[in-house]
Parts: structure tokens; sequence; C-alpha cells
């Protein structure tokens, strides 16, 4: 694991990331991966998943496209330089941000969504100009053995090596130093990243999980809300991190709830859930016993069967659920869907909170002052009202938790911004040296003074225009009648350019 992470170093020391047609050259490797290799990436997804066709399309291969895309698009634009407001004191000098990478990184992947959780960050860190060590989750084995046989073939191999393994190897990579860390995850897992993290002070993006609450208002449109909830809960089998993991709602609709559930069900998946395409399976069989496990002592108002020799639990939705239970104490991540019962959405706001802060939060109701409560009352990484994980697909939001279910964001520019460093640049003109007096020794209180009418002075190009022009005119004409016209022009030159650089930044 050193030589790899060592032989990163070496090539990203070289400096070939820093050019931005080496980055898109090599997002464009990776975009042509996916093209040829397609129906390989659809197989090995349904082998761990059983994911379809268009499920291993429509939720891995295109969100990892789209991600390509937009960064090929807009690099020109994310890596330009940020000028930033100016004071009196640097109204002559260049005062700019300026992104540059942080160096080698390391991306973990999670196994739910094998291909979009590992690559989307991978995009981030290559847009970034960084190395990257690449760690698919052993758990989804037959796309991460396939990720391993192609990425060589169209990245940078010694830039972007992609290391195989279990807790062994993950455990010898995380004791070598890197640059940044993004891990996707459990959180008990992410204490041991964080923990191994901090022997070198590495900042860490952990993209963890938690229970994420959906509330469904009585002033509400059961129906929509029913086959929205119902869709995000139990795609890929209820393995996803923002899936709502549990309903909070008044006990007045919950049989109507069940009942409107039951019915989308058979309209998603027919009359045997078990025989459907676009319906997949538990991960393994250790999955597949800790689910069962929290069944157990259940009030199941639907579904409930299981077969353990191919991993399937039916869609399950469980009642009268004790708050207490083992059910409600740790993130579900499969396809079962308790409902617990509140009077009103105070009661609603007081569970989140005691709990938690989650990886999304959702909400349901025609009341805007109700979305806003619940938004302005609790917290989370991310809110979708009236819909589920849907602010999963938009690349303008950050994507990322906050408290227990995380740090740090991605998606779009912001996967570009969490693998750069934000550089503050300041280029001093040799000019002006006398304004400079006010900062050497010896001091006075009316140097003091005018240190602080300077440094606490920002410029607001509209009133300076507003007043200083004027006062050129004034200027020009009584140079003009004292002395002559060269000279007065001569001063509407010099101000004109120091105009120019004023204005220069636009």
């Amino acid at each position: 694991m050193k030589q790899i992470v060592d032989s990163a170093r070496r090539a990203f020391m070289t400096g070939k990331t820093r050019s931005i047609d080496f980055r898109i050259q090599q997002l464009k490797a990776l975009k042509q991966m996916f093209t040829e290799h397609e129906n390989d990436i659809v197989k090995a997804l349904k082998a761990d998943l059983n994911k379809s066709y268009c499920n291993a399309y429509a939720y891995e291969i295109m969100g990892v496209m789209g991600e390509i895309r937009l960064a090929i698009e807009s690099l020109p634009e994310w890596t330009a330089q940020q000028h930033v407001k100016k004071n009196i004191t640097t109204m002559q000098d260049d005062v700019y941000i300026k992104y540059e990478p942080l160096g080698v990184t390391l991306i973990i992947g999670a196994w739910n969504y094998p291909l979009v959780v590992l690559l989307q960050p991978l995009v981030g860190a290559i847009a970034a100009g960084n190395a990257a060590v690449i760690k698919p989750s052993e758990v989804s084995e037959n796309t991460a053995k396939l990720l391993e046989n192609l990425i060589p073939h169209y990245l940078d191999k010694e830039l972007y090596p992609i290391v195989n393994g279990g807790i062994s190897e993950t455990t010898e990579l995380l004791a070598q130093r890197f640059d940044h860390i993004f891990y996707t995850g459990n959180t008990n897992v992410g204490k041991i990243i964080m923990l191994a993290a901090s022997k070198f002070l590495t900042p860490v993006t952990l993209e963890l999980g938690g229970k994420s609450p959906c509330y469904i208002d009585k002033n509400c449109d059961i129906d929509i809300a029913s086959r929205r909830i119902t869709w995000g809960k139990f795609a890929n089998c209820g393995q996803t991190c923002i899936a709502p993991d549990y309903i909070l709602c008044d006990k007045s609709i919950q049989d109507k709830l069940v009942e409107k559930i039951k019915e989308t069900l058979k309209e998603f998946y027919g009359e045997d859930v078990k025989q459907s395409p676009d319906y997949e399976r538990i991960i393994n069989k250790r999955h597949f016993k800790r689910l069962l496990a929290l069944m157990e002592g259940q009030r199941i108002v639907h579904g409930g069967t299981y077969d353990e020799e191919t991993c399937y639990i039916e869609p399950t939705v469980i009642a009268e659920v004790n708050p207490e239970s083992k059910i409600m104490q740790e993130e579900i991540f499969g396809p079962l869907l308790p409902i617990l019962s509140v009077k009103n959405i105070d009661e609603a706001i007081n569970f989140i909170n005691a709990k938690e802060k989650p990886l999304a939060l959702y909400v349901f109701s025609k009341d805007k002052k109700v979305i806003n409560r619940m938004i302005s009352e609790t917290s989370s990484g991310g809110v979708t009202a009236n819909d589920v994980i849907m602010h999963f697909t938009v690349n303008e939001l950050p994507f990322g938790g906050v408290g227990h279910s995380g740090m740090g964001s991605y998606h779009g520019k912001h996967s570009f911004d969490t693998f750069s460093h934000k550089r503050g640049c300041l280029i001093k003109s040799l000019k002006m040296e006398g304004m400079n007096k006010i900062r050497y020794p010896p001091f006075s209180r009316k140097k003091l003074e005018w240190a602080k009418f300077l440094l606490t002075t920002k410029v607001d190009k509209k009133r300076v225009g507003l007043v200083l022009f004027p006062l050129i005119a004034i200027l020009a004409a009584v140079i003009f009648k004292k002395y002559r016209w060269e000279l007065s022009g001569r001063v509407i030159q010099l101000v004109l350019a120091f105009q120019r650089k004023l204005y220069k930044q636009d």
C-alpha cells in the first residue's frame, strides 16, 4: 500500500494534473469506459444486487455520466481565478482566490450503489487536479472486480490506482498519509476513518447515513405521497442511504396510507414481487439476517415473506411501531417501512430532534407553513418536500450529511470544491508607498485612526463613480484655468487609468 501511495504522490508531483487539458482527457477516458463496457457493468450490478438494466442505467450509469459531462463543460469556469472585493489599501492590487489540488486523495466506496458513490467523488477529484487511490467495496465483489480490471486501461495507472480487498487492505491503506479522504458508508466505520485521518491531520469527507424521517401532514394528497414514498423506500430493495427510513403521521390517515402503499406496490412490481425484474435483492446473507431480526415482534400489515437462498425480502410495512424497539434504533437499510403515530407537526418535530441528525428529511404537505416549519425547526443533511430522494439528482445542490450523518458535501461544483484548496492571493503594487507609512513604526493615534478607516472601508464602485467623476471634472477645470490644457489632460489620463484598474476584474 505504501508503494502504491508513494507512486501516486510521485506522479502528482510531476505537475501533469495541473493541466486542465489533462484533467479533461482523463474524464473523457472515464466516460469512454462506460460507453465501451456498458453491458459488462450492467451484468456485474445484476450479479451483486439483482439490478435490472433500466435500474442499473438510471441509478448508477446515468448519474456518473452526468457528473462527467458537467465537469468537462464547467472546468474552465471552475478553475478560473475568483476575484474578491477590495478595500482602499488594495485598490491597485490583484486580490483573488486560486483553486489548487489538494494532492493524493483516498476514495472509499460503498456496496449499495457501487458505481455512483465511488466514481462521482472520483470525477470531482480528477476535475480538481488530484491523484486518487480508489477503493471499491469488497461486498459488491463483482462490480469491484470489474472496476479493478477496467480502470487501469482508461485512467493514468500511477495517478489513479485501484485497490481491492477487505478490512486488512483498507486498514493498511488508512495507515498511509493522504491529503484528503472521502468515505461513503456507515457511521461506525466513519469513526474509524476519522480516527486514522487524525494521525496526519488529514481532512475527511464522510458520507454516512442515519434514520431519514418522513412526515406526512393530514393536509396532503395521500395518493401522490404514497406513490413517491413507495418508490423511494423500496428502490434498490431499500438499500439506499437517503431512503425514507420511517413515516410519522396522524393515526387518522394511517389505514388509507397503508392501503395506497399496497396498491402502489402491486402497480410497481405486479402480483408476485419476487418475479419482478425491477425488484433487487439484499446484498448478502449477513444483512439478510440482520433485517429479519429487525422484523421480529413487529405488527406487519403488509409483506413479511422472504427467501434466504436468494436473499429476497418482500416489501414490508409495519404499523404501531414502538419508538423504543430495535427497528427504530438503527438505520434499516432494507425494504422495511415502519409507521409511527404523531398527533401533530409539533410532536413530529420533537421526535425528529430527539434523534441524531439524519442524512435526509422528507415532509409532505400542501401547506407551505408546515414545510417551512419542518425545515427551519429541524436539521438534516438535505431536505425534499413532497417527494423523496430527488434532491440527490440536482447537481447544483450540495449532497452530504451533518453531525452523525456525516460531514462535507459533493456533487457538481461542490465535488470540485471538496477536492480543492482555496488559496488566497494578493499581488501588491510597488506604488503608493506613502500610504503604507501608516503601518510602519513609529506608531501614533493618528496613524491608528487612518488604519481603521482604510482597512474597514470596502470599495463600492458605484459610490466611487458618483463621487470621483464629478471631482475629476472640477479638478480638470481648475487645472485648466490656472495652468494649461496639456496638464489638465494628463490628470484626466491618470484618473481614467485608475478607473480602468478599479474595474479590471469586471
